[in-house]
């Protein structure tokens, strides 16, 4: 069984998901792969210590003070490419944007090869069930384009703003 709750933000009404100890999912309402593979019975509770937690984590970030995904217990549900690729955006630094094509060369050479696909970075990045705290919004283009994002360009493009990271003005019409 999954336990769920929500949450409401500047951008939009927001759903969490817990194990029970640890947050496996968080969503903006009509995301791009919303409970994607949760498959288990949702039963709300408010009540629950990782739901506060969790709560009073994005309080903070939406008052624009730098928070850690290190101070969850997240426990993302992915393959072991994906919770590599994971890991890479939780040393993302605060304000701070890094490329597809960057994230696919630290995991090739980690694992010893010439090459990886941007590509499947990018499936890995669109496929992360905790957005936000796993920041996949600072995921851009190889030329600094903001592209996609499962909660919508627009949500993208207001995290970056609130976190006063380096958008230029040609990246904005792009949206």
């Amino acid at each position: 069984m999954i336990y769920i709750t929500n949450y409401s933000s500047k951008l939009g009404d927001i759903l969490l998901a817990s194990d029970g100890e640890n947050l496996i999912g968080l969503w903006f309402k009509n995301q791009k792969y919303y409970l994607y593979k949760i498959t288990d019975e949702l039963i709300k509770n408010d009540d629950l210590k990782i739901f506060h937690e969790t709560k009073k984590w994005l309080d903070k970030y939406f008052k624009g003070i730098q928070v850690s995904p290190n101070d969850l217990k997240l426990k993302p549900n992915g393959s072991p490419f994906q919770q590599e690729v994971w890991k890479i955006l939780c040393s993302i630094p605060y304000g701070k944007t890094i490329t597809y094509g960057d994230i696919a060369k630290k995991i090739a050479q980690k694992q010893g090869k010439k090459s990886m696909s941007a590509q499947a970075v990018g499936g890995a990045v669109g496929h992360n069930p905790i957005s936000i705290i796993i920041p996949c919004h600072r995921v851009v283009g190889f030329n600094g384009s903001l592209t996609g994002y499962a909660g919508g360009i627009d949500k993208k493009i207001a995290l970056l703003k609130l976190e006063e990271a380096n958008i230029k003005s040609s990246q904005k019409s792009r949206a």
